[in-house]
């Protein structure tokens, strides 16, 4: 299956750009910088669920777990 490519223009740092060239061969740097991208935005899309799950836990009241424990077991044995 064929990988859909679009190109993209925007502008890096020029000692990013040099260290790049130095250390990825010219047929690789699509692919380097494609997964650099993917775990940067993977990085962002975490840390809006934290803040979001933050928000929430400021929000909600507090279980302890022996609580979660009980719950459990009711839960499992109505099932």
């Amino acid at each position: 299956m064929a990988i859909a490519l679009k190109k993209a223009n925007f502008f890096i740092e020029e000692d990013v750009r040099k260290e790049m060239e130095a250390l990825v061969p010219a047929g690789s740097r699509t692919k380097v910088i494609n997964e650099a991208l993917r775990k940067e935005l993977l990085r962002i899309k975490r840390g809006r669920v934290t803040e979001r799950l933050m928000e929430l836990k400021s929000k909600s009241t507090s279980v302890s777990p022996r609580e979660i424990v009980q719950l459990l077991k009711k839960d499992r044995k109505r099932a």
